[in-house]
């Protein structure tokens, strides 16, 4: 009689085992996650899925563990997954959009961006990523308009500052260039590039002594930014032209075009 039992019993166990192997958990895979054990995740988050093949948190973590493997055609089809149950999942277009700008396909990564930014139009991270692209595409109006919506969201964060002085400069706009990098700077007064672009801006319009001492600032931390050099230069051009002169042929032996081309300027001087 036991005998009788014991077969089915044995089955049942084993279909236990097996199936339970199947079975994963969704805390642990995101723990792989979070620790950047993609690969590990991804074995995680297959277990889930066998038994939940429409989770689409889990979808979305196992697609976002791809991206950072660079399997980017797996990601991809785990975001279309996505947006085929759920058309309005926001980071699903972010995911694609981002992907897309690692390939260097601003016009996918923008349009994608876009619509992500349609359906959560108050998350910041895609906000960015939206105007960055805008920026790469030649469409500094809209670019400006969605960092002003930035900077609604987190006025404390510098980052909408800097990308909209660089639109700001792109569009020809030098007093906007100057605003944007001050807010900027005022968060973040160490940045060089910042400084760099803002001084450029204030030669542009004349205010050279401004724009001396932010070149100064650049030239202070990096003594090879011949740009800046050369752009120093011109600026002391009236006030100290010998100086300038020598600042000239410096950036100029170093090979910088603005210096090269501005040469003549000095042949009274030298």
């Amino acid at each position: 009689m036991r005998s009788s039992f014991a077969l089915p019993f044995l089955f049942a166990m084993l279909y236990s085992l097996l199936f339970s192997q199947c079975i994963g958990s969704f805390r642990d895979a995101e723990a792989l996650y979070q620790n950047g054990r993609y690969e590990e995740a991804i074995e995680e988050f297959n277990k889930v899925l066998f038994v939940s093949a429409t989770d689409l948190k889990t979808l979305h973590l196992r697609a976002r563990s791809y991206e950072e493997l660079q399997m980017y055609d797996k990601a991809t089809r785990d975001y279309h997954r996505i947006l085929s149950l759920d058309p309005t999942y926001a980071q699903a277009y972010a995911g694609i959009g981002k992907i897309a700008w690692e390939k260097d396909d601003m016009k996918t990564a923008e349009k994608n961006f876009l619509l992500a930014a349609r359906h959560d139009p108050k998350d910041y991270d895609i906000l960015i990523f939206l105007s960055r692209a805008m920026i790469k595409n030649g469409r500094y109006k809209s670019a400006g308009e969605f960092l002003d919506e930035a900077i609604r969201l987190k006025p404390e964060e510098p980052m909408p500052h800097y990308y909209k002085g660089i639109a700001m400069a792109y569009s020809g706009d030098g007093l906007g260039v100057i605003v944007s990098f001050n807010k900027y700077l005022e968060i973040e007064p160490d940045n060089l590039s910042a400084h760099y672009n803002r001084g450029f801006a204030l030669m542009k319009l004349g205010y050279k002594e401004w724009a001396i001492e932010d070149f100064d600032k650049v030239l202070d931390d990096n003594p090879k930014h011949y740009e800046a050099l050369a752009r120093r230069a011109l600026c002391l051009m009236d006030k100290n032209p010998r100086q300038a002169c020598f600042d000239l042929e410096t950036a100029a032996l170093n090979g910088n075009l603005l210096a090269k081309s501005n040469l003549q300027r000095c042949n009274g001087y030298q």
